[in-house]
Protein backbone atom coordinates (compact mmCIF):
# COMPACT_ATOMS: atom_id res chain seq x y z
CA UNK A 1 0.00 0.00 0.00
CA UNK A 2 1.13 3.79 -1.22
CA UNK A 3 0.33 7.24 0.17
CA UNK A 4 -1.16 5.65 3.86
CA UNK A 5 1.49 8.19 4.85
CA UNK A 6 2.77 11.71 4.06
CA UNK A 7 5.19 14.66 4.94
CA UNK A 8 2.88 17.56 6.18
CA UNK A 9 5.08 20.59 7.81
CA UNK A 10 8.30 18.19 8.24
CA UNK A 11 6.59 15.60 9.69
CA UNK A 12 5.15 11.79 8.84
CA UNK A 13 1.30 12.12 9.42
CA UNK A 14 -2.31 10.57 7.94
CA UNK A 15 -5.58 11.90 7.63
CA UNK A 16 -9.16 10.98 8.87
CA UNK A 17 -10.03 10.43 4.68
CA UNK A 18 -7.36 8.62 4.06
CA UNK A 19 -8.17 5.82 7.27
CA UNK A 20 -11.55 6.27 6.44
CA UNK A 21 -10.84 4.71 2.89
CA UNK A 22 -8.11 2.65 4.05
CA UNK A 23 -9.98 0.56 6.55
CA UNK A 24 -13.86 0.87 4.65
CA UNK A 25 -15.13 2.85 7.29
CA UNK A 26 -17.44 6.28 6.70
CA UNK A 27 -15.32 9.61 7.19
CA UNK A 28 -18.15 10.54 9.17
CA UNK A 29 -17.42 7.34 11.85
CA UNK A 30 -13.34 8.31 12.08
CA UNK A 31 -14.01 11.59 12.74
CA UNK A 32 -16.60 10.69 15.71
CA UNK A 33 -13.82 8.00 16.72
CA UNK A 34 -10.78 10.46 17.21
CA UNK A 35 -13.27 12.93 18.91
CA UNK A 36 -14.88 10.18 21.25
CA UNK A 37 -11.08 8.49 22.04
CA UNK A 38 -11.22 10.21 25.60
CA UNK A 39 -7.53 11.03 25.46
CA UNK A 40 -5.90 14.05 27.11
CA UNK A 41 -5.83 17.77 26.00
CA UNK A 42 -1.94 17.51 25.56
CA UNK A 43 -1.91 14.34 23.64
CA UNK A 44 -4.53 15.29 21.29
CA UNK A 45 -3.14 18.77 20.50
CA UNK A 46 0.34 17.13 20.02
CA UNK A 47 -1.12 14.22 18.04
CA UNK A 48 -4.33 15.55 15.89
CA UNK A 49 -4.84 18.78 14.00
CA UNK A 50 -8.34 19.61 12.73
CA UNK A 51 -7.84 21.04 9.11
CA UNK A 52 -10.50 20.67 6.32
CA UNK A 53 -10.88 19.49 2.58
CA UNK A 54 -12.85 20.51 -0.19
CA UNK A 55 -15.53 17.61 -1.18
CA UNK A 56 -17.11 16.81 -4.77
CA UNK A 57 -19.76 19.28 -4.24
CA UNK A 58 -17.28 22.00 -3.87
CA UNK A 59 -18.49 21.99 0.03
CA UNK A 60 -15.28 22.82 2.54
CA UNK A 61 -15.56 19.52 5.16
CA UNK A 62 -13.59 19.17 8.08
CA UNK A 63 -10.94 16.00 8.83
CA UNK A 64 -7.82 15.68 10.92
CA UNK A 65 -4.05 15.13 10.17
CA UNK A 66 -2.99 12.60 12.79
CA UNK A 67 0.42 11.74 13.75
CA UNK A 68 1.98 7.91 14.49
CA UNK A 69 1.41 8.07 17.82
CA UNK A 70 -2.68 9.45 17.33
CA UNK A 71 -3.15 6.67 14.49
CA UNK A 72 -1.46 3.79 16.63
CA UNK A 73 -4.63 5.04 19.60
CA UNK A 74 -7.27 5.30 16.86
CA UNK A 75 -6.69 2.42 15.32
CA UNK A 76 -6.57 0.21 18.70
CA UNK A 77 -10.15 0.40 18.56
CA UNK A 78 -10.47 -1.28 14.99
CA UNK A 79 -10.24 -5.23 15.01
CA UNK A 80 -10.22 -8.06 12.69
CA UNK A 81 -7.45 -9.97 10.35
CA UNK A 82 -8.02 -6.96 7.69
CA UNK A 83 -7.71 -4.48 10.45
CA UNK A 84 -4.38 -5.56 11.31
CA UNK A 85 -3.11 -5.90 7.81
CA UNK A 86 -3.76 -2.15 7.85
CA UNK A 87 -2.46 -1.37 10.62
CA UNK A 88 0.87 -3.30 10.30
CA UNK A 89 1.23 -1.48 6.37
CA UNK A 90 0.64 1.70 8.23
CA UNK A 91 2.96 1.67 10.56
CA UNK A 92 6.14 0.54 8.08
CA UNK A 93 4.84 3.35 6.22
CA UNK A 94 5.15 5.94 9.06
CA UNK A 95 8.43 4.54 9.78
CA UNK A 96 9.83 4.67 6.50
CA UNK A 97 8.53 7.80 6.15
CA UNK A 98 10.39 9.32 9.25
CA UNK A 99 13.68 7.84 8.15
CA UNK A 100 13.04 9.37 4.57
CA UNK A 101 12.58 12.92 6.65
CA UNK A 102 15.72 12.30 8.73
CA UNK A 103 18.05 11.06 5.83
CA UNK A 104 20.06 13.45 3.88
CA UNK A 105 17.85 14.70 0.60
CA UNK A 106 17.87 12.23 -2.12
CA UNK A 107 17.69 13.31 -5.94
CA UNK A 108 14.82 12.68 -7.72
CA UNK A 109 14.32 10.20 -10.80
CA UNK A 110 14.05 13.59 -12.61
CA UNK A 111 17.09 14.96 -11.12
CA UNK A 112 19.20 11.81 -11.47
CA UNK A 113 18.47 11.39 -15.19
CA UNK A 114 19.31 15.20 -16.01
CA UNK A 115 22.37 14.92 -14.18
CA UNK A 116 23.31 12.13 -15.97
CA UNK A 117 22.78 12.72 -19.31
CA UNK A 118 24.39 16.00 -18.69
CA UNK A 119 27.53 14.41 -17.02
CA UNK A 120 27.48 12.04 -20.26
CA UNK A 121 27.06 14.81 -22.39
CA UNK A 122 29.44 17.52 -21.36
CA UNK A 123 32.15 14.81 -22.75
CA UNK A 124 31.27 15.21 -25.70
CA UNK A 125 32.93 17.16 -28.19
CA UNK A 126 30.13 18.34 -29.95
CA UNK A 127 29.36 21.86 -27.50
CA UNK A 128 26.41 23.24 -29.47
CA UNK A 129 24.40 19.57 -30.04
CA UNK A 130 25.32 18.57 -26.37
CA UNK A 131 23.46 22.35 -25.40
CA UNK A 132 20.48 21.10 -28.08
CA UNK A 133 20.11 17.57 -26.18
CA UNK A 134 20.23 19.01 -22.76
CA UNK A 135 17.58 21.72 -23.73
CA UNK A 136 15.00 18.65 -25.82
CA UNK A 137 15.37 16.12 -22.59
CA UNK A 138 14.44 18.83 -20.46
CA UNK A 139 11.11 19.65 -22.29
CA UNK A 140 10.41 15.85 -23.07
CA UNK A 141 10.48 15.24 -18.64
CA UNK A 142 8.36 18.52 -18.28
CA UNK A 143 5.76 17.05 -20.70
CA UNK A 144 5.23 14.02 -18.69
CA UNK A 145 4.85 16.15 -15.13
CA UNK A 146 1.32 15.15 -13.99
CA UNK A 147 -0.59 18.13 -11.96
CA UNK A 148 0.43 18.76 -8.21
CA UNK A 149 -2.18 18.07 -5.15
CA UNK A 150 -3.07 21.71 -5.74
CA UNK A 151 -3.47 22.09 -8.98
CA UNK A 152 -5.56 18.67 -8.89
CA UNK A 153 -7.84 20.81 -6.41
CA UNK A 154 -8.19 23.47 -8.70
CA UNK A 155 -9.08 20.74 -11.59
CA UNK A 156 -11.51 19.67 -8.84
CA UNK A 157 -12.79 22.81 -8.16
CA UNK A 158 -13.84 23.89 -11.50
CA UNK A 159 -15.83 20.75 -12.88
CA UNK A 160 -17.46 21.40 -9.39
CA UNK A 161 -18.39 24.83 -9.97
CA UNK A 162 -19.09 23.70 -13.87
CA UNK A 163 -21.86 21.26 -12.67
CA UNK A 164 -23.86 23.69 -10.22
CA UNK A 165 -23.90 26.74 -12.88
CA UNK A 166 -25.40 24.20 -15.54
CA UNK A 167 -27.68 21.89 -13.54
CA UNK A 168 -29.91 23.22 -10.34
CA UNK A 169 -31.54 19.62 -9.95
CA UNK A 170 -29.32 18.03 -7.07
CA UNK A 171 -30.47 14.46 -8.19
CA UNK A 172 -29.07 14.98 -11.50
CA UNK A 173 -25.80 16.55 -10.17
CA UNK A 174 -24.41 12.88 -9.89
CA UNK A 175 -24.47 12.20 -13.83
CA UNK A 176 -23.00 15.58 -15.02
CA UNK A 177 -19.82 14.84 -12.18
CA UNK A 178 -19.26 11.48 -14.26
CA UNK A 179 -20.07 12.94 -17.81
CA UNK A 180 -17.65 15.61 -17.39
CA UNK A 181 -14.91 13.42 -16.13
CA UNK A 182 -15.37 10.85 -18.30
CA UNK A 183 -14.79 13.90 -20.93
CA UNK A 184 -11.90 14.80 -19.61
CA UNK A 185 -10.73 11.28 -19.46
CA UNK A 186 -11.13 10.60 -23.29
CA UNK A 187 -10.29 14.46 -24.09
CA UNK A 188 -6.54 14.58 -22.63
CA UNK A 189 -6.52 10.70 -22.92
CA UNK A 190 -6.22 9.87 -19.26
CA UNK A 191 -7.21 7.34 -16.63
CA UNK A 192 -7.91 9.97 -14.34
CA UNK A 193 -8.50 13.94 -14.12
CA UNK A 194 -5.39 13.82 -11.64
CA UNK A 195 -3.07 12.02 -14.27
CA UNK A 196 -3.84 15.72 -16.68
CA UNK A 197 -0.64 17.19 -17.45
CA UNK A 198 0.62 20.28 -16.18
CA UNK A 199 1.24 21.83 -19.52
CA UNK A 200 -2.42 21.12 -20.59
CA UNK A 201 -3.38 22.46 -16.82
CA UNK A 202 -5.03 25.77 -18.28
CA UNK A 203 -6.73 23.57 -21.68
CA UNK A 204 -8.36 21.08 -19.17
CA UNK A 205 -9.61 24.51 -17.26
CA UNK A 206 -10.98 25.90 -20.91
CA UNK A 207 -12.24 23.15 -22.10
CA UNK A 208 -14.64 22.77 -18.39
CA UNK A 209 -15.79 26.55 -18.63
CA UNK A 210 -16.87 26.28 -22.25
CA UNK A 211 -18.63 22.54 -21.33
CA UNK A 212 -22.15 21.45 -22.56
CA UNK A 213 -23.47 18.38 -21.06
CA UNK A 214 -25.27 16.01 -23.14
CA UNK A 215 -28.79 16.49 -23.79
CA UNK A 216 -31.12 13.27 -22.17
CA UNK A 217 -33.59 12.10 -24.67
Amino acid sequence: MSNLVFIENNKAVTDSLTVAEVFGKEHARVMRDVRELGCSEEFRVGNFAESSYVNSQNKEMPKYFMSKKGFTLLAMGYTGREAMKFKEAYIEEFERMESQIKAPRVLTDREQLLASMKITLETSEKVDQIEHKIISLEQKVEEQITLTSGEQRRLQKGIAQKVYEVESEPKVRPRLFRELHREIKDRFGVASYKDVKRKELQSALRYIENWIPRKVS
